[in-house]
C-alpha cells in the first residue's frame, strides 16, 4: 500500500508540475474510447512499443490485457518485449541509473497518470496527456532537441516524432493589457511523419484511452453495474409504492 501511494503521488506531481509550467495553455478535449476495444488494443501497442522503453506501469500485468479482447498468445507474440512471462508487470526497459543520467530524473510510472489530476479535482488528466503528446516541437537549444508547449523545458524527448514528423510552433505577438505577449497560432511542418496529422491525433486518442483504461481497468464494468443497480432500485421503488397504496386503500 505504501508503494502504491508513493507511485500515485509521484505521478500527480508530474502532471501538476507540467500544467503549471505550461503557462495555462488550453488543453484539447481527449476522445473517450475506453469502451472501444480496437482503440484500446492499438493504444496498448503504442504504449508497449514507444512508452515502455522508459516508463513503467508497475501495477499493470500483461495478462490483464485479455480484458480488452487480446488472447494470451497475442500478448506473447506482439506485446511481450521486456519479460518472458505474461503474468509479469509492465516494467520499463531502461536502466533507472541511465534514465536519471540522461533525463535528470527517472521517468514516472504511468499506471495511474491519467487519473492523477481527477484525484486532485483539478481537471482532466486525459485532456492534459492528449494535448501534451501532440505539442512537441523541435528546439535545438534543449539537450534532447525537443520542447513542449504544455510542459516547457520538458526533459522527455519526443519518442513518437517519426510518426508525427518534426514541427515548429508559429507564434504571433499581440497586445494584452498594455503588454506584448506571444500567442500560439499553429504549426509549421518541417519534415513529414509516417502518419498524417489526423492519423497521429487518432493514435494519441487511442493511447490516452488506453492510459485511462489502465488506470482503472474495472471502471466500465463498475459504471455498467451502477446503472443496472439504479434501474433496479427505481423499479423496486415504484413497485413498493404501488403495493403500499394497494395495502392502505381500504383502510380509513
Amino acid at each position: 500500500m505504501k508503494k502504491v501511494l508513493i507511485i500515485l503521488l509521484a505521478a500527480m506531481g508530474f502532471v501538476v508540475g507540467a500544467h503549471a509550467a505550461g503557462g495555462g495553455m488550453a488543453w484539447d478535449k481527449a476522445p473517450n474510447k475506453t469502451n472501444d476495444l480496437a482503440a484500446l488494443q492499438n493504444g496498448a501497442k503504442i504504449f508497449v512499443n514507444y512508452c515502455l522503453n522508459c516508463h513503467s506501469a508497475a501495477f499493470m500485468r500483461y495478462n490483464r490485457l485479455k480484458d480488452i479482447g487480446l488472447t494470451e498468445q497475442q500478448i506473447k507474440d506482439n506485446l511481450l518485449f521486456t519479460t518472458e512471462k505474461v503474468g509479469d508487470t509492465m516494467k520499463a526497459a531502461i536502466d533507472p541509473k541511465q534514465a536519471k543520467e540522461w533525463f535528470g530524473a527517472n521517468p514516472p510510472d504511468l499506471t495511474v497518470i491519467a487519473r492523477s489530476r481527477a484525484a486532485q479535482g483539478m481537471g482532466s488528466g486525459a485532456d492534459y496527456l492528449y494535448t501534451y503528446m501532440r505539442t512537441f516541437y523541435v528546439d535545438e537549444a534543449k539537450p534532447t532537441g525537443w520542447n513542449n508547449l504544455v510542459f516547457p523545458n520538458v526533459g522527455m524527448p519526443h519518442a513518437l516524432w517519426q510518426l508525427q514528423g518534426k514541427r515548429s510552433p508559429i507564434f504571433e505577438k499581440v497586445s494584452e493589457h498594455g503588454h506584448e505577449v506571444q500567442v500560439f497560432k499553429g504549426w509549421q511542418q518541417l519534415t513529414p511523419g509516417t502518419m498524417s496529422a489526423e492519423q497521429y491525433d487518432q493514435s494519441m486518442g487511442d493511447l490516452v484511452s488506453y492510459l485511462q483504461w489502465m488506470a482503472e481497468p474495472a471502471q466500465n464494468t463498475r459504471v455498467r453495474i451502477g446503472v443496472w443497480v439504479l434501474l433496479f432500485l427505481s423499479i423496486l421503488t415504484f413497485v413498493t409504492w404501488r403495493l403500499n397504496a394497494a395495502y392502505w386503500k381500504d383502510i380509513k
